[in-house]
């Protein structure tokens, strides 16, 4: 299998993803059944990951394969520091919801997302993290209950959610935007 052309970041953002998880290189490296030093010299850019390890890290982590590689057009010198619009990471897809990394990688204690909610998408089944959320709207509706409490937000408005149960509605035929706050990172 061919070696892969990842993000810059590849072994800060599995390090990072590991940690928000709360395991340890030696738990990973159980799931991957793999050794905990190799796993350390990936994590330290030390070591050559071919494609399907990445895929396996990935599976392992529960995040999607396109958050840890993908095409990147950048300018020289702007990795770490710049995300052009055009090459955001593409976090997920799922129940009309539409997620991509702002954040240049996931080294930092948050992470910011451009979530854009299809219309009449709605989120099923109530999520709660060991996190604190910000969401800012920036275009559109969403309804959305935090602890039970029933919400509606619109293009301009903002809500926090501190580890609370909390589930979402887009109950409009156009999208809603919303940039989305997240500490610790999640994906």
């Amino acid at each position: 299998m061919s070696e892969l052309t990842a993000f810059p970041s590849l072994g800060e953002d599995i390090r990072a993803l590991r940690k928000a998880r709360g395991m340890t290189l030696g738990d990973l490296a159980g799931k991957l059944d793999c050794s905990t030093g190799w796993l350390s010299q990936v994590e330290r850019d030390k070591s050559t990951v071919r494609h399907r390890d990445v895929k396996r890290i990935a599976d392992a982590l529960d995040v999607p394969l396109s958050l840890l590689f993908g095409e990147t057009p950048s300018q020289p010198g702007e990795d770490g520091f710049i995300v052009r619009a055009g090459a955001r990471r593409v976090i997920g897809s799922d129940m009309g919801l539409s997620e991509e990394l702002l954040s240049p990688d996931l080294t930092d204690a948050f992470e910011v997302v451009h979530a854009t909610f299809a219309p009449h998408a709605r989120l099923r089944a109530p999520v709660q993290r060991a996190t604190q959320e910000l969401g800012y709207v920036v275009s559109g509706q969403l309804e959305i209950e935090i602890g039970g409490r029933p919400f509606t937000v619109t293009a301009g408005d903002s809500f926090r959610i501190r580890g609370e149960v909390y589930r979402w509605a887009n109950p409009s035929a156009e999208p809603c935007l919303v940039i989305w706050v997240i500490a610790p990172p999640v994906y």
